[in-house]
C-alpha cells in the first residue's frame, strides 16, 4: 500500500511565491526556485505549484539582488525544476493539450487542471488518454454552503457552480483523473485545520486517490485529518514558509506518532552543509 503523502503547495503569483488567505489576500514571501531547492534540501515527499495570477505579468521586482526575472510560467517551470529532485505538480490557466505538453516540456510530472475541467469534464478524458491518468491531477476549490453542503466555485472561488464537491469527484473520476486536489476556500490561510467532513465526503465518493489542502496551522491538523477523513495525502502551503525544516518536522511529527509516512531524512542538507 502507497505510503501516506506530505505535500507543501506553492502559490505563485505574477511570479512570486504568495501566502494566500479566503483566495483574495496575497503576501509576498520569495521567489520560485528558492523555495523549492529548500523543500528539495528537506526531501519532500512531492510539490505542487499552483500559478494563481490574474493575469500574464510575471516580474519578480527583484532587480535589486540580481534574481533572473522570469517573464513566463514555462520559464519559471524550466528554473523550478532544474531545483526539484521530486515529483512536480503544476496547475494554473491550463486549458489545452498544448498546455500540458509544454507545462511537461519544462519539466513538471503532472499538471493539475481545474476551470477546464469544469466547463469541460471531456477535456479530463483526452488528457487522461494522452497523457496516462496518472498525469492529471484535478483541482477542487470548495465553499461551504450549509452544516453539511458545499459547492465548488470557479473563477479564483468567485463564482459557484452549483455542483456539489461529491458530485464533481464523480464525475472527474469517471473521466480519467487520476488524483482529485480538495482545497477549502474556507479554510484558506486560516490555520484552524481542515473542513475534516468535507475531505471525508469527497474521500468516501471515490476510489482515486484525494489530496487535502487548506487550513493547517500545526502539525497535528495533519494528524486529526489523517484519522477522520483518511485521505491519501495531505498538503499545505503557508505552514512550510516560515521555519527552518520545517517539512521535515512535520514529517517527523507524524513518523513518530506511528503514521505510515517516509522516514524523515536531513541527509541533503547536512551533505551541502559540509560542501
Amino acid at each position: 500500500m502507497p505510503k501516506l503523502r506530505i505535500i507543501p503547495i506553492i502559490l505563485l503569483k505574477n511570479g512570486r511565491v504568495v501566502q494566500s488567505k479566503n483566495f483574495n489576500r496575497h503576501q509576498v514571501l520569495g521567489t520560485p526556485s528558492v523555495i523549492v531547492g529548500r523543500l528539495s534540501n528537506w526531501c519532500a515527499d512531492e510539490v505542487i505549484y499552483l500559478d494563481i495570477s490574474r493575469d500574464s505579468q510575471y516580474d519578480l521586482n527583484r532587480d535589486d539582488l540580481n534574481f533572473k526575472n522570469n517573464n513566463s510560467i514555462l520559464s519559471i517551470i524550466k528554473e523550478v525544476s532544474e531545483n526539484c529532485f521530486m515529483p512536480f505538480t503544476v496547475g494554473g490557466g491550463i486549458k489545452t493539450i498544448q498546455d500540458i505538453e509544454d507545462r511537461l516540456a519544462a519539466g513538471a510530472d503532472k499538471v493539475s487542471i481545474n476551470s477546464q475541467a469544469i466547463s469541460d469534464p471531456k477535456y479530463i478524458s483526452e488528457c487522461a488518454r494522452i497523457f496516462g491518468s496518472q498525469c492529471i491531477v484535478v483541482s477542487m476549490d470548495v465553499k461551504k454552503i450549509s452544516q453539511s453542503c458545499w459547492e465548488v466555485y470557479a473563477n479564483y472561488g468567485k463564482d459557484s457552480t452549483n455542483h456539489s464537491p461529491t458530485e464533481l469527484a464523480v464525475k472527474y473520476q469517471e473521466h480519467g483523473a487520476g488524483e482529485i486536489l480538495l482545497n477549502s476556500i474556507d479554510k484558506d490561510g486560516a490555520g484552524t485545520g481542515y473542513d475534516l467532513p468535507l475531505v471525508k465526503s469527497v474521500v468516501d465518493a471515490v476510489s482515486i486517490p484525494v489530496i487535502a489542502q487548506g487550513g493547517v496551522g500545526k502539525w497535528e491538523h495533519f494528524q486529526e485529518c489523517i484519522d477522520f477523513a483518511k485521505p491519501s495525502a495531505v498538503a499545505a502551503a503557508n505552514i512550510f514558509q516560515y521555519t527552518e525544516n520545517s517539512y521535515f518536522n512535520a514529517n517527523e511529527y507524524l513518523y513518530e506518532n506511528s503514521y505510515d509516512v517516509r522516514k524523515p531524512t536531513l541527509n541533503t542538507i547536512i551533505e551541502t552543509a559540509e560542501n
